[in-house]
C-alpha cells in the first residue's frame, strides 16, 4: 500500500468536532508535502496556511458552495460584448429582466463582473458568428482560490495574488484570441419543492432570494470578503441564496436563472432548451464528458429536462435518446456520452419517482440494452471491463463508432461513481478530508481501478473524435466533476489534483484543435460553476519542499 493511503486509512475524524484522535502515529517526513498538509489539518481542525469557511481558527467550518465570484477563460472569443461597461449588473432594468424582481443591493454602476447566463449567450454568439466547433469546459466547484492552489503546486511558486495569473495550462494559454473575466451565479432562489411524478413545480419562489452584494462579497474574486457570513447565505446584512451545481448549469447551458436543484426549467418548471439542443436542430453534433457520473448536475443540464437533479434514470434517458417521464416521446439524444457510475448499484432510490427501476442507479439495465448497436441501437457502448484496459476500451468503441458512423456511449468509474480521484502529487492515493456530518475515509484504489479505468484527457479526446467523424459542426461540454467532490470534503489536496487532471484535458483538446484547422472554426470557455469558501491564508505552503 502506499505511502499516503497508508496513514490516510487510520485518520478517524470524531464526529460534530471532525478531529483525529492525537493518539495516531505521526506523519513520517513525506516526499508529498501537499498531502501532509491536508493529513495535519484534518487531524488538528487546524491550519496556518488555509481554511474552509468562514472561521479561520478551524480548518473546515463549511463543507458547501458560496455566492463567490467566479472565474472564467475564453479561447477564440472574448468578454467584451458582457464584461465591464456592458456588464448587466450596472442596470437595474436588466437585472430585474434576468431575476424576474430586483435583488436587494445587486446593482453596481462600477461592476466589472457579469452574469453566469452570459456563457450561455457567448455559446449562442459564437455559433452564430459563424465559429463550427463550441467547446464548454466546467471545472466543478472551482473558484478563484482554488485555481490559485492548483497553480501554485504546479509552478512551484507564489506567482499573483490577483488577476488571471499563470502556472497552468488554461492559465497560460496565448496560442488563441483569449481573455479573462468572472460572473454571478447566484440562483433564482432556493427552496422551492417539487413533484418528480408530476414533473411540477409545488412551491414557487423558494425561501432564499438570489443576488449578489458586492460591498460584502468583494468587486472580483480576490477582494475582502467584508461579510464572513454572506457567502453561505446567513448574512445579517444582506442575504441571498448561493447556487447548487443544477440551477448554474441551467444558467450556463439555457441561459436563465431558475432555483436550485433544476434541471432545465425555470423557476416555475417550465421547459427551456440548452444551447446543445438549438445546435443540435441546427445539424451540430452533440458531446458530453464527465468525470463524474453520467447524469449528474452538469452533464444532465447540457441536454435534459427535469424538475429535480436526482432523478438521475430519467435524465440519462433524455441524454441517450429514451423516453423519460419529461419526454415520453423521448428526445433525439447526444451523440457522444462518456462518464461515470458504472457499478453503482441500488435497490431503491425514492428521490427518483415511481418509476425508478432497481438496478444501476445512473442508468436502467433495459435503457443500456435498447441503446446498444448490438441490439440494435444506436450507441457503441464501452463499459468498463474486468481485466481490460481502460484505454483500450474505449479506444476500440471509437474506432468502431468513426467507422459506422455511430453514436459512443463511455460508462466507467470505481465504487463512488466517479473516476478515481487524482492527488495533487500526480498519483492516485488521497488522503482523509472532511465528511457530512460523520468522518470519511480516504478513498483507496485497486489495481483494477487504476487499470480499468480512462482519465479525463481520453475521455474528452474520444469524443472529439467521434463527434468529428459524424459532423464538422459540434459542441462538447467537458466537466472536470472531481473537483467540487474535494471541496466538499474540504481536501485540498484532491482539489489539486483534479484541478491539474482537468487541465490535462484543457491542454490535449488545445493540441486536438491546434492540428485541426487552428481556432478560426473554434471557441472554448473554461469555467465552473459555482465555487466554495477556501482561503488561503500562507500561499508558499502549498509550494512543493517548502518551509516557508
Amino acid at each position: 500500500m502506499c505511502f499516503k493511503s497508508r496513514f490516510s486509512t487510520c485518520l478517524l475524524l470524531l464526529s460534530g468536532l471532525a478531529m483525529v484522535s492525537q493518539s495516531l502515529p505521526a506523519f513520517a517526513e513525506s516526499p508529498d508535502p501537499i498531502a501532509k498538509l491536508q493529513v495535519d489539518a484534518v487531524r488538528q481542525n487546524a491550519s496556518d496556511w488555509g481554511h474552509w469557511g468562514p472561521n479561520p481558527k478551524v480548518y473546515s467550518s463549511w463543507k458547501s458552495h458560496s455566492n463567490r465570484l467566479i472565474p472564467v477563460y475564453t479561447f477564440g472569443i472574448d468578454l467584451k460584448s458582457v464584461s465591464g461597461e456592458n456588464s448587466l449588473y450596472r442596470n437595474p432594468a436588466a437585472i430585474e429582466k434576468l431575476y424576474g424582481y430586483l435583488p436587494e443591493k445587486t446593482v453596481n454602476p462600477e461592476a466589472e463582473y457579469f452574469d453566469q447566463t452570459d456563457v450561455y449567450r457567448l455559446q449562442k454568439a459564437a455559433a452564430e458568428a459563424g465559429k463550427k466547433r463550441v467547446i464548454l469546459f466546467v471545472f466543478d466547484g472551482m473558484d478563484w482560490q482554488t485555481t490559485q492552489a492548483a497553480a501554485i503546486a504546479k509552478l512551484g511558486k507564489v506567482d499573483y495574488h490577483e488577476g488571471r495569473g499563470e502556472g497552468l495550462a488554461f492559465l497560460d494559454y496565448r496560442g488563441a484570441v483569449t481573455d479573462f473575466g468572472y460572473f454571478v451565479t447566484s440562483p433564482h432562489n432556493d427552496g422551492t419543492s417539487v413533484n418528480v411524478d408530476k414533473q411540477i413545480v409545488t412551491t414557487p419562489g423558494g425561501k432564499v432570494p438570489g443576488g449578489y452584494d458586492a460591498a460584502l462579497c468583494g468587486p472580483a474574486p480576490w477582494g475582502p470578503i467584508t461579510d464572513a457570513d454572506y457567502p453561505i447565505g446567513k448574512s445579517k446584512k444582506t442575504q441571498h441564496a448561493y447556487t447548487d451545481s443544477a440551477s448554474s448549469a441551467t444558467s450556463l447551458t439555457s441561459g436563465i436563472k431558475t432555483y436550485n436543484d433544476s434541471i432545465n426549467v425555470d423557476h416555475m418548471g417550465r421547459e427551456v432548451l440548452p444551447i446543445a439542443r438549438t445546435l443540435q436542430d441546427q445539424g451540430f453534433a452533440i458531446g458530453v464528458v464527465t468525470s463524474v457520473p453520467i447524469s449528474h448536475a452538469t452533464p444532465a443540464c447540457a441536454y435534459a429536462n427535469n424538475v429535480h437533479r436526482n432523478d438521475y434514470q430519467d435524465l440519462t434517458r433524455d441524454l441517450v435518446g429514451r423516453p423519460s417521464v419529461y419526454h415520453p416521446g423521448s428526445l433525439p439524444g447526444v451523440d457522444v456520452l462518456i462518464g461515470g457510475g458504472w457499478g453503482i448499484e441500488k435497490d431503491k432510490d425514492a428521490a427518483q419517482g415511481a418509476n425508478y427501476v432497481s438496478g444501476n442507479r445512473y442508468i436502467a439495465a433495459a435503457d443500456l440494452a435498447a441503446i446498444d448497436v448490438a441490439n440494435g441501437g444506436k450507441y457503441v457502448v464501452a463499459q468498463r471491463t474486468p481485466g481490460a484496459a481502460g484505454s483500450e476500451v474505449l479506444s476500440a468503441a471509437v474506432e468502431q463508432a468513426k467507422a459506422n458512423r455511430q453514436r459512443l456511449f463511455g460508462y466507467f468509474g470505481v465504487a463512488g461513481g466517479h473516476l478515481p480521484f487524482r492527488t495533487a502529487d500526480g498519483n492516485y492515493d488521497p488522503v482523509v478530508g472532511f465528511g457530512s456530518p460523520n468522518a470519511e475515509k480516504a478513498e483507496v484504489y485497486s489495481e483494477a481501478d487504476l487499470h480499468e479505468n480512462v482519465k479525463l484527457r481520453e475521455m474528452a479526446l474520444a469524443a472529439i473524435d467521434v463527434l468529428d467523424s459524424r459532423s464538422d459542426r459540434w459542441w462538447l461540454m467537458v466537466e472536470s466533476g472531481d473537483v467540487d467532490w474535494a471541496n466538499h470534503s474540504n481536501n485540498i489536496d484532491n482539489s489539486i489534483g483534479a484541478v491539474h487532471s482537468g487541465d490535462d484535458a484543457f491542454e490535449g483538446v488545445v493540441k486536438w484543435i491546434e492540428s485541426h484547422g487552428g481556432w478560426d472554426d473554434t471557441a472554448l470557455i473554461l469555467t465552473a460553476d459555482h465555487g466554495h469558501y477556501f482561503q488561503l491564508d500562507r500561499p508558499a505552503a502549498l509550494i512543493p519542499k517548502s518551509n516557508d
